[in-house]
């Protein structure tokens, strides 16, 4: 299984994904409840996540890494505090995440 079908059948799934242009091709931004969702089962599946990027169409924001919080990408306690201070900062926010599958996940 490749890493985009399975992010699709387990990660995505039911979720709407809010890109309608005006991000790159293959990125998939999603509403604060929906991404909410993707981070619980990206925990579930032990997913690493490098990066997070809000988007709004009135403003540039920046993308936060594990990097900058100097943790491990499959750590959760990054991904869920920088959301939960991303989110309180600002309301009505699209997030986008780069995820890493790992291949014995892909190899299931």
């Amino acid at each position: 299984m490749e890493q985009s079908q399975f992010l699709e059948k387990n990660i995505f799934t039911d979720l709407k994904n809010l890109n309608d242009g005006f991000g790159q091709d293959g990125v998939q931004y999603f509403s604060e409840s929906d991404f909410g969702i993707v981070l619980d089962r990206a925990e579930y599946f032990g997913l690493s996540i490098y990066t997070i990027a809000p988007w709004s169409k009135d403003e540039t924001h920046e993308a936060s890494s594990h990097e900058d919080h100097k943790k491990k990408a499959t750590d959760p306690k990054w991904y869920k505090k920088e959301f939960k201070t991303l989110k309180t900062r600002q309301e009505g926010l699209l997030y986008s995440a780069t995820y890493k599958v790992s291949k014995k996940l892909l190899a299931r």
